[in-house]
């Protein structure tokens, strides 16, 4: 059985003619195009977001494969590297920045947030105060399970497990599976 990257390799210069005559079109057309073919099944969804992918990301290796219903945001703070797979209704937002490394998958309905709202002061609404933005990097061999959340600041080491439903806050050390969701009260606000 031919695995996902024996594929890639075979159709690497077809893939790579695609992704050149995408570059020809504005950013804004590409965007666009990503939007429109979001939800594009087959071989073929799978090839046009990963040209598109290529152009508009900061980086991204061979043979990423971003399945239907993912949705992606600021791509240029975006950087993915070789083997990595997401999964459909995954929500990436990179405004502080993002970095995914080899061999790395993401199961479906993953939420990976590189910003947070401005709150610091309670006379001003909150969705007034602006975003900042907190880097995220998932080194390689990273398995994001199901439905997991991954906040900003955090780095998740190489070969650590997330498991399903999970919120991650703070880094996860290498080799480590984490899991659960802990809500508690952290601070007041004054």
């Amino acid at each position: 059985m031919s695995r996902g990257r024996d594929k890639f390799q075979k159709f690497k210069p077809v893939i790579n003619c695609i992704c050149k005559l995408y570059s020809l079109f504005p950013r804004s057309v590409q965007t666009k195009a990503l939007i429109r073919h979001r939800k594009q099944t087959g071989n073929l969804g799978l090839v046009i977001r990963y040209a598109l992918l290529k152009n508009l990301a900061k980086n991204v290796g061979d043979n990423v494969s971003v399945q239907p219903d993912v949705y992606l945001f600021n791509l240029q703070e975006l950087s993915i590297e070789n083997n990595v797979s997401i999964h459909p209704m995954t929500y990436i937002e990179a405004y502080g920045g993002i970095e995914i490394g080899n061999d790395v998958s993401i199961a479906h309905g993953t939420t990976i947030m590189a910003v947070t709202h401005d709150f610091d002061d309670i006379s001003i609404p909150i969705k007034d105060q602006g975003i900042t933005g907190q880097p995220i990097k998932l080194e390689d061999n990273v398995w994001v399970g199901a439905k997991a959340t991954i906040l900003g600041g955090c780095n998740i080491g190489a070969g650590a497990i997330i498991g399903a439903g999970a919120v991650v806050t703070k880094p996860v050390k290498k080799n480590t599976v984490v899991a659960g969701v802990s809500a508690r009260v952290i601070e007041e606000r004054v």
